[in-house]
């Protein structure tokens, strides 16, 4: 089977989610953050100044949208701050005008509509060290300019990994957003938290991704992806329900800044967060429903990821920069668990390429990653 197309769509499913919280992880999210770029900013500071804003209030006390009913998102974030809205831009704002107004995301279009739009598309999928989707068949095709010549549909995947076999109920990480280059003939490079089951066949995913054929344009967006049995569904909807008013699956997000990025297993559904809000949840009804209890992790982990078209990538993954010590490469940093073990993960390239790894400062839950793929290529 086609893997672009294959999944399942569970839209329309909403789910009553009321109750106390789990335990987050002591450690301190921010600990392990490194000086970045003087345009970068954590995220703890970016919540900071949405909590300032005028006229701002908590996330969770805003109308809901009006195809979900009876939610109750955590009281909490999964790195223990209070949920605020974050800093909107205007629909259709780019990446860059975002970026130069300090703000923290746009929807893609002028719309106005909170209906996240679901788009098909290759995603890798790692699972461990000896355990990834290297490469699939595919009938998607990315978007061309005119007259160049189509490549064949087999995408070859890239990762750079921390990851780590832990029972919890949820994970959370800064991650840096970045504008990476696409090669034309590639199909995305992106960076996401992911949560799995025990038998790594159930999954959920929050991150970034620049992907001409799920967004349209070259710019970082928003997106959730989950996985059931080992079968991948599609990006942004599938099942997922939205909760927030001012972000959703799909929206344009600014980028040379640090954000947090979480996952929550929360009374019967996962809830996914960006910056300072609840972005929605999956109910755990996707998997109920085909005879799967999947209510706490058994691996987690944080990565960035290529999907090209040639063995030796031409696209950029993370912000192109090559890590070493104490420079500005991209960085997922400050993992924290909720209701889990201290954080210990395991870093690597998969498979060994041009992309490569480095702990922040021998940290355990913080790394430097990524690189600007191979240089000269030609059509």
């Amino acid at each position: 089977m086609l893997k672009s197309r294959r999944g399942l769509l569970a839209a329309g499913l909403a789910v009553a989610v009321v109750g106390a919280i789990g335990v987050v992880s002591t450690v301190n999210a921010g600990a392990d953050q490194i000086a970045g770029p003087p345009e970068a900013s954590s995220s703890a500071a970016a919540a900071d100044d949405a909590a300032d804003a005028p006229g701002d209030e908590p996330a969770a006390d805003e109308t809901p949208a009006a195809d979900v009913t009876n939610f109750t998102p955590p009281p909490v974030l999964p790195w223990g701050e209070r949920p605020r809205k974050i800093k909107k831009g205007r629909g259709g704002a780019s990446s860059s005008t975002l970026r130069a107004q300090g703000l923290s995301a746009a929807p893609l279009d002028a719309s106005g509509s909170l209906v996240p739009r679901g788009r098909y598309g290759p995603k890798g999928r790692s699972n461990g060290k000896n355990d990834v989707l290297h490469s699939e068949m595919t009938d998607a095709v990315p978007p061309k300019p005119l007259g160049v010549k189509a490549e064949d549909n087999k995408v070859k995947y890239f990762y750079n990994v921390g990851s780590q076999a832990a029972d919890t109920t949820g994970i959370f990480s800064n991650v840096t957003i970045a504008k990476p280059d696409l090669y034309k003939n590639d199909y995305h490079s992106l960076a996401e938290v992911a949560l799995q089951s025990a038998d790594k066949k159930q999954i959920v995913e929050i991150g970034w991704t620049v992907d001409r054929l799920v967004n349209g344009d070259d710019d970082p967006h928003l997106f959730v992806f989950h996985w059931v049995n080992d079968e991948p569904t599609c990006y942004n909807t599938c099942g997922f329900q939205q909760v927030s008013t001012s972000v959703k699956p799909g929206d344009t997000l600014t980028y040379g800044v640090t954000k947090k990025f979480g996952i929550q297993y929360f009374k019967d559904a996962w809830w996914v967060a960006y910056d300072s809000e609840w972005v929605g949840y999956f109910p755990e009804k996707i998997w109920n429903d085909q005879g799967i209890t999947f209510n706490r992790s058994g691996f987690v982990q944080v990565f960035g990821e290529v999907a090209a078209t040639r063995a030796k990538p031409c696209t950029a993954m993370g912000n192109g920069t090559i890590p070493t010590d104490d420079n500005a490469a991209a960085r997922m940093s400050s993992v924290g668990f909720v209701d889990g073990p201290p954080v210990s993960l395991f870093m690597r390239p998969t498979p060994v390429s041009i992309y490569n790894v480095l702990p922040v400062k021998d940290s355990t839950r913080s790394f430097r990653y990524g690189g600007p793929g191979e240089t000269g290529c030609k059509d």
